[in-house]
Order: C-alpha cells, then sequence, then structure tokens
C-alpha cells in the first residue's frame, strides 16, 4: 500500500512550498497540470518528485511506466492536501518537481540563418513563456533574456510555454548595452521594436539576426534601441496604439521565419 501523505508538515509538502518561491537560478522548478508534466518528460526534463492526488493516482502510475520514472520520486498526496499547496485555481492534480533547464551565458550559434529573441526587461512571466513557446515554434536558434526580464522557469512563465522551455536555448546577460553590442560585433543585425521605427513592410532584414522587445510599459530605453542596427515596428492601420509584447513578438518571429525560408 502506497503512503498517502496528508501533514502540510512533511519534508515534500515542505520542498514544493520552497520551490514555488524560487529564485533564478535555483536548481528545480515546479510544474503543474498533465499536459506540460508529460511535455517536459517528452523532452527529457529530468524529474526529481513526481506529486500527485490520490484522484490521479492512474495517471501517475501511467507517466512512471511510460518514463521509467522511480517508484521512490512518487509523492502521493491526500486531495485536500494537493490543492492546498497547488499554484493553479483549479488543481489538475499532477504536478512535477524537475530540475531546471539549462540557462547558457554565452551565445549559441547554428549558422547565418540564426534567430534570435532578445527580452529586455519584459516583466510578465505569461509573456516571457509565450514567446518561448513562439520560438520553439518558429525554430529560433535561442531566447535572450536581460537581468530585468521575468524568470523564463517560473511556474507562469513554464505553464505560457507548455514545455517549449525545454525544448529552446535560453541566454541570460546582465549587460544589456553590452548584449547589443556582442550581436552587432558578430555581424548578427539587432532590430529594436520601437514605435518610431519604419515599419516592418518596408524594411531590409538580412539573417543572421535578433528582433529586441521592450518592457510592456515603457518600451525600449535609449540605451538600447541607440545602438541596435535599425529600428522597426509592426504597422497597425487600426485604433489601437499597440501589442502586447508576446504578440508583436510572434508577427516578427513569423515574418523572420518567411525570410529564412527564402534563404533556405
Amino acid at each position: 500500500m502506497r503512503e498517502i501523505i496528508t501533514s502540510p508538515s512533511n519534508r515534500i509538502v515542505k520542498l514544493i512550498r520552497k520551490v514555488h518561491d524560487r529564485k533564478r537560478g535555483d536548481e528545480y522548478v515546479y510544474i503543474e497540470g498533465l499536459r506540460i508534466v508529460e511535455d517536459c518528460l517528452l523532452s527529457g526534463g529530468e524529474c526529481e518528485y513526481l506529486i500527485s492526488s490520490v484522484r490521479r493516482s492512474s495517471d501517475a502510475e501511467r507517466l512512471m511506466s511510460l518514463y521509467k520514472i522511480p517508484e521512490k520520486s512518487l509523492v502521493m498526496l491526500d486531495d485536500v492536501l494537493f490543492e492546498k499547496v497547488s499554484s493553479t485555481v483549479n488543481p489538475q492534480g499532477i504536478a512535477m518537481i524537475v530540475k531546471e533547464p539549462d540557462l547558457h551565458d554565452s551565445l549559441i550559434r547554428r549558422g547565418d540563418t540564426d534567430i534570435f529573441c532578445v527580452l529586455d526587461n519584459v516583466q510578465d512571466p505569461g509573456n516571457v513563456g509565450t514567446i518561448i513557446r513562439m520560438a520553439d515554434a518558429f525554430d529560433f536558434t535561442a531566447v535572450i533574456v536581460t537581468g530585468g526580464t521575468a524568470d523564463p522557469y517560473g511556474e507562469k512563465a513554464l505553464r505560457a510555454s507548455m514545455g517549449s522551455a525545454w525544448h529552446v536555448p535560453v541566454i541570460t546577460y546582465s549587460d544589456d548595452a553590452g548584449l547589443i553590442n556582442e550581436l552587432n560585433s558578430k555581424g548578427i543585425t539587432t532590430l529594436a521594436m520601437h514605435l518610431k521605427g519604419s515599419s516592418l513592410d518596408d524594411a531590409s532584414i538580412g539573417l543572421p539576426c535578433a528582433f529586441v522587445i521592450g518592457n510592456e510599459g515603457r518600451g525600449l530605453s535609449e540605451e538600447i534601441s541607440s545602438v541596435c542596427s535599425d529600428l522597426v515596428k509592426i504597422p497597425m492601420p487600426g485604433k489601437a496604439e499597440s501589442l502586447n509584447a508576446a504578440s508583436a513578438a510572434s508577427i516578427i518571429g513569423y515574418e523572420l521565419r518567411k525570410i529564412r525560408d527564402l534563404t533556405l
């Protein structure tokens, strides 16, 4: 008979709460929901603990069998306790503590058709996760995040990325302007998404390329935009003044994907 944990003072329950409060660079991340757990396992995520409510025990057993998860890694929580430690409004009853995907601290290159998305002080973790998912969909080389950007492996960002965080390399930089200068020095065109830029329809864009998305409220700083190769904007004939960061990144990403396809 498998042990069912009912006490909030259990050491694993305490670990779950600790991982909820993770800081960028911590060893473990917490993910919740059957689909994202399975996406993570399919992508090679390293399971530390598979956490299940009693009512979802059959799903947990299936995951253990399919992905060769050791018996010792399964943690069974009473349904009420699972709801108490859950980070979602309507918990599905399946979660996992998993090793954080690798964060890179130097530029990754594939070749002359590299595409990067740079997130400069993007603070909404939902936007960060959605952009990582977009980068996965369009086969970007990597996503680059600056120090002021939300944790790409925080719970909200991971939910929004839907497993893509284990597919797309994420590179971190603390020196924003230094990053742009490095990209320029390596012959990578840097495009600042800026309301004063030229229309994307009229821009002549070559690869390799990195486009820079700024803070949701303030946009890009003058320090960053002034060192980019060019300023571009998405033409919007309607009355909305702007798009949110993830929507804008998806449009640019799609356009760059078309340019890459013509190049290959």
